[in-house]
C-alpha cells in the first residue's frame, strides 16, 4: 500500500473508561488527526453517550472524509467481547448488563464497528504502532485504576472460545488474600497491582509506621502519585508498597510467561510512572519464580506508545486488524 493510499484512510478510535471516554480519528501510520474526550458517567443510558458522541465527531468525519476514506470505527471498553460486539457485565461501567455497542454505534455512525476490551486494544496499538512491532509472542499489561490483560500468540490476539480470555488481572496471586472492591474475590492481581490496590497497601502500611512521609497526607490523598513523591524522597515504607506491589505483580507475571512463553512482556499506564521502584522488584519475582528454562528470556518493557493517545491508537487499530 502506498503512503499516498494509507494517508488516504482513516480510522475512529474510541477508549471507553469508567470516568472518561477518548475518542480521535487516526490514519493509518497511526498518526492521531484529532481528538476530545467527554465524561462517560455524565451518561447513565448508553443512547445518550452514543448520541453526544455522534454530535461531537461528525463534523471531524465529514471534513476528514471530503479527501480520505473513513474505513470504520474500533472501541476498547471493560469487558468489551470482539465476538459479540458487546460490553457484558462491566464491573466499571454505569450501564449493566449486556449492551450490544457494536450495533448500536453502526446504527448510529453507518460504518463497521470492531470491539474489544482496553487491554487488547492496547495491545494491538503496541504491535502496530509501538515497539511491539515485528513481534509475533508478548503480552500487553495495563496497570492504571484496575489491571488489565492481552495476550498475543502467533502475532494473533488471544480472545478464548467466547472472547474473554486475557482477564489477567482477575487471576489470583494469594488466595484468601484482599477483597476486591467490585468483584467481591479475594487476593486477585488488580486488588494489589492497581493504582487501587497501591493506595490501599500505603493505607494499610503507613497506619503502622506514624513516621513515614505518607502520614502527612489525608486518607483521600493517598494515591500512587503520592507513594511515588514519598519514595522520591527517600521513605523506605513508600518504597517498600511498591517492593510489595512489584512482589505481587513479578508472581503473577512468571505465571503468564510459564503458560504462553512471551517474547516480551510490556507494561503501560499510569502506574508505571514509578519505574524502577516497581519494575525492579517485579522482575526479580517474576525471574525468581520461573522454571529454569523460562529463566532470563523475557524483557519487561514500558510501552512506547504516548500514554496520552495510546487509548485512541489501540482502539483504532482494530480497524486496520
Amino acid at each position: 500500500m502506498s503512503i499516498e493510499q494509507i494517508q488516504s484512510q482513516f480510522a475512529l478510535g474510541i477508549d471507553i473508561g469508567g470516568t472518561n471516554t477518548k475518542f480521535g480519528l487516526v490514519n493509518q501510520r497511526g498518526e492521531v488527526l484529532i481528538k476530545d474526550r467527554l465524561k462517560t458517567t455524565d451518561y447513565p443510558e448508553f443512547i445518550d453517550f452514543v448520541d453526544e458522541l455522534y454530535n461531537k465527531i461528525k463534523p471531524w468525519i465529514d471534513e476528514y472524509a471530503q479527501d480520505a476514506v473513513f474505513k470504520g470505527i474500533g472501541v476498547g471498553a471493560p469487558n468489551g467481547n470482539f465476538y459479540k460486539g458487546t460490553i457484558e457485565q462491566a464491573a466499571n461501567l454505569q450501564w449493566k448488563g449486556i449492551v450490544p455497542i457494536s450495533n448500536i454505534i453502526t446504527e448510529k455512525f453507518g460504518v463497521p464497528v470492531k470491539v474489544t476490551n482496553d487491554a487488547n486494544a492496547a495491545a494491538l496499538g503496541e504491535m502496530m504502532y509501538g515497539a511491539a512491532r515485528g513481534m509475533k509472542d508478548f503480552i500487553m499489561i495495563t496497570l492504571g485504576t484496575g489491571v488489565g490483560g492481552g495476550i498475543v500468540s502467533g502475532g494473533k490476539l488471544v480472545y478464548g472460545h467466547d472472547g474473554y480470555a486475557g482477564e489477567l488481572g482477575h487471576s489470583i496471586v494469594k488466595p484468601g488474600g484482599r477483597k476486591h472492591w467490585n468483584t467481591g474475590s479475594r487476593g486477585s492481581l488488580e486488588a494489589y497491582a492497581s493504582a487501587t490496590g497501591i493506595a490501599i497497601t500505603a493505607k494499610k502500611m503507613r497506619a503502622e509506621f506514624p513516621d513515614s512521609l505518607l502520614n502527612n497526607y489525608h486518607e483521600d490523598e493517598i494515591n500512587a502519585k503520592t507513594v511515588f513523591d514519598c519514595a522520591e524522597q527517600g521513605d523506605e515504607i513508600a518504597r517498600e508498597v511498591f517492593r510489595y506491589t512489584g512482589q505481587k505483580l513479578g508472581e503473577a507475571l512468571a505465571n503468564f510467561v510459564m503458560f504462553s512463553s512471551p517474547e516480551a512482556i510490556f507494561l503501560f499506564g499510569g502506574v508505571i510512572q514509578s519505574g524502577k521502584y516497581i519494575t525492579e522488584p517485579a522482575k526479580m519475582y517474576m525471574e525468581r519464580n520461573l522454571f529454569p528454562i523460562f529463566q532470563n528470556k523475557v524483557k519487561l518493557i514500558f510501552s512506547e506508545l504516548d500514554e496520552a493517545d495510546a487509548a485512541i491508537l489501540g482502539a483504532s487499530a482494530l480497524v486496520w486488524a
